[in-house]
């Protein structure tokens, strides 16, 4: 039976909390999305091979790693920036990194910075290179220059509270649990491990320097813009965006894995204000267009190949946005095949 180890390891940014098994074979590092922590990776670190070094993080605001408040205006770089002096503590060169949803964000924005340290890049699911909310088009052209319809003031209230709560309930839509059944996965499907899932997302921290962050209003549909701090601001598109990535040198293989119906991250987002308002779930919806979430990452990757990098598309039939959590075979059969290219 394989053991998890969980300890905290200082660096020269932050004290961050890390879940590995053991101290040998090539590293691969995996960070998670939002609301949620390292715990969401137990089963993949289980099932690497020996020959690999698993390490799941716990990004700063979640899980046991320091609560650091999050500088919106730098994008995911706070986030990526600790990823690296977390590898440099513990001593690695150059690493597989594995980010899913907001995670594949940070692992974009590493492999951005800093191409000669990765050895392979695994997008699971991820956040946009355009960010999540308030862009159209596949480069990702803003809706409105501050950003309408992104950031801080695009959370559920009732899910923040609850969070802040501790509810490990399941009475109402806005309950974590709730939210965990009905949109990180595909219905009906429910996890076996489901408490301990429950439990990460509730070491969110919340607040405007964590989740969701602060907002300000706008005079664009829908009237709220990004702040500059937290969490769903440092993903707002006039924040985070790399329109460059096919610029790096060198180019890691990629692989990009994703749930055919995950609702989450999506072209028809059920969390983008502009899809909800074409539904009419939104009030006074002006014709402001959807986010193509898939259709950005797509051509972002297409232009990364054009260049010469490998890249590799994987759609899990019947999966949702944690495909590797669904879908585990599918999911380690995937990376295998990308962490030994």
């Amino acid at each position: 039976m394989t053991t998890l180890r969980t300890r905290r390891v200082p660096t020269d940014r932050l004290t961050q909390q890390i879940t590995d098994i053991r101290d040998e074979g090539e590293p691969v590092v995996l960070v998670h999305g939002n609301v949620s922590s390292g715990a969401f990776w137990d089963t993949t670190l289980a099932a690497l091979p020996d020959t690999y070094r698993p390490v799941a993080v716990d990004l700063r605001g979640f899980g046991g790693t320091d609560p650091l408040p999050v500088d919106a205006t730098r994008g995911l770089r706070d986030f990526a920036d600790d990823l690296g002096a977390l590898l440099d503590a513990l001593g690695t060169d150059r690493v597989h990194l594995v980010g899913w949803s907001m995670g594949g964000g940070v692992i974009m924005q590493y492999l951005r910075d800093h191409p000669a340290r990765v050895r392979s890049l695994t997008l699971v699911a991820p956040v946009s290179p355009y960010g999540f909310g308030g862009t159209h088009g596949t480069d990702g052209v803003l809706n409105s220059p501050d950003g309408a319809g992104s950031g801080g003031g695009t959370a559920d209230p009732r899910f923040v509270r609850r969070l802040a709560d501790g509810d490990r309930g399941e009475d109402g839509p806005a309950a974590p649990r709730a939210v965990l059944a009905t949109y990180y996965v595909k219905p009906p499907l429910r996890l076996e491990h489901e408490d301990t899932y429950v439990d990460a997302m509730l070491t969110t921290r919340t607040g405007d320097d964590h989740y969701p962050g602060d907002s300000t209003t706008s005079a664009a549909w829908p009237g709220i813009a990004p702040g500059t701090r937290g969490v769903l601001n440092c993903m707002a598109p006039h924040h985070f965006r790399i329109d460059d990535l096919h610029l790096v040198d060198p180019k890691p293989p990629v692989l990009w894995i994703r749930g055919e119906d995950d609702v989450i991250v999506s072209d028809t987002s059920v969390f983008d204000l502009a899809h909800l308002g074409a539904t009419g779930a939104v009030p006074g919806w002006d014709g402001t267009p959807a986010q193509p979430m898939v259709r950005q990452t797509r051509a972002a990757l297409a232009r990364y190949a054009e260049r010469g990098g490998a890249v590799r598309e994987v759609v899990v039939p019947d999966a949702g946005h944690a495909v590797h959590l669904e879908r585990p075979k599918e999911f380690g059969a995937a990376l295998l095949e990308v962490l030994s290219s």
